[in-house]
């Protein structure tokens, strides 16, 4: 897949970093000192990156913790995220991440282990409280699986940190790794759904509503936690007939009670990212829609918001109880 790796010199003999070039035997390797000479380069074109991305291997100094996003929560007494890997393999038209990197090509920083202390040293600092760890923030947390072993890496960890949650947030049928673990209680697989006719037209090659509901249903047969994103919810013609669909799709064959929690939120990315992702794809319709300013991101106008909120709320409500459900769009602070 990859025709070209960066590595760090300072990872080069890192086994991790060994067991990825392995995986790709005609790839060029070209050694650099900072991943960021690479990757945080200007004039670099995102939109072409994407059809071949290179992969970059590096090392992660500091930060291997940071704090969740407002709305980005469900339920927990502190809420962090983490990034083993920067950008995705899929090409949503919605993602701020086209608006915050100059590069399309995929990072992974190999020192999985500094991460790992970071969490364990978090836990162990507030035992009485619940805190949950995102790892989809900005990457998928499984559609790499082959190549990261991420799940294989992180599982074990969790598994002796009873107040530590995972939320493995993906859209990938990469499920083997997880249907070959032994299921823990504190990690939920958590599947991003638009409507279908949204996905196809804005959520560049992710599979399908039903693809994904079969693999949620695998996952769920093999004892694993579910947890269902409805964010960003994507204004458009037929908007509540497309929902009332989506709902009924996945209800019908994931019952309420293999469900551990829904969360729901509209598009909103920051100002200066939606800019940048509008000079991308200028001729994009998605873009094209009414939009305004609020809490320092691009939003719907809020009456707008607010409506598309209550209509999936009113009918999720017809299927789960509202213990299971999280807003995930911060509340109007104007």
């Amino acid at each position: 897949m990859h025709r070209l790796i960066y590595i760090e010199e300072a990872v080069a003999d890192h086994p991790r970093t060994k067991s990825i070039c392995v995986r790709f035997p005609k790839a060029t390797l070209v050694y650099c000192k900072h991943y960021g000479e690479l990757f945080n380069r200007k004039g670099q074109n995102f939109r072409l990156q994407k059809q071949q991305p290179a992969l970059i291997l590096a090392h992660k100094h500091k930060k291997h913790l940071l704090d969740a996003p407002p709305g980005y929560g469900i339920g927990g007494h502190r809420n962090y995220y983490f990034s083993h890997m920067l950008n995705c393999l899929y090409d949503c038209r919605y993602c701020f991440l086209q608006g915050m990197y100059r590069s399309a090509n995929y990072v992974i920083f190999v020192n999985y282990e500094d991460f790992q202390k970071s969490i364990i040293d978090i836990a162990h600092q507030h035992p009485d409280e619940t805190l949950w760890f995102f790892s989809g923030y900005d990457c998928d947390s499984l559609a790499y699986e082959p190549v990261t072993r991420f799940t294989h890496e992180f599982l074990p960890t969790f598994s002796q940190l009873p107040n530590a949650h995972l939320e493995l947030r993906t859209k990938s049928l990469q499920i083997r790794a997880l249907l070959k673990s032994t299921p823990i209680e504190n990690c939920i697989v958590a599947y991003s759904f638009t409507p279908e006719s949204i996905s196809q037209a804005l959520e560049h090659g992710v599979p399908s509503v039903e693809k994904r509901i079969k693999a949620m249903i695998k996952l769920q047969q093999h004892g694993w936690r579910l947890g269902l994103r409805f964010d960003p919810m994507i204004y458009h013609e037929g908007f509540e007939a497309s929902y009332q669909q989506l709902f009924a799709q996945i209800f019908s064959k994931l019952p309420a009670d293999c469900i551990h929690s829904v969360s729901l939120g509209t598009l909103r990315t920051p100002k200066g990212f939606h800019q940048n992702m509008v000079n991308l794809y200028p001729d994009e319709p998605l873009f094209a829609g009414r939009f305004e300013e609020n809490r320092g991101m691009i939003t719907y106008p809020q009456p707008q918001e607010e409506a598309m909120t209550r209509f999936c709320y009113e009918q999720l409500m017809q299927y789960i109880p509202q213990s299971l459900f999280f807003a995930c769009t911060p509340p109007d602070k104007s």
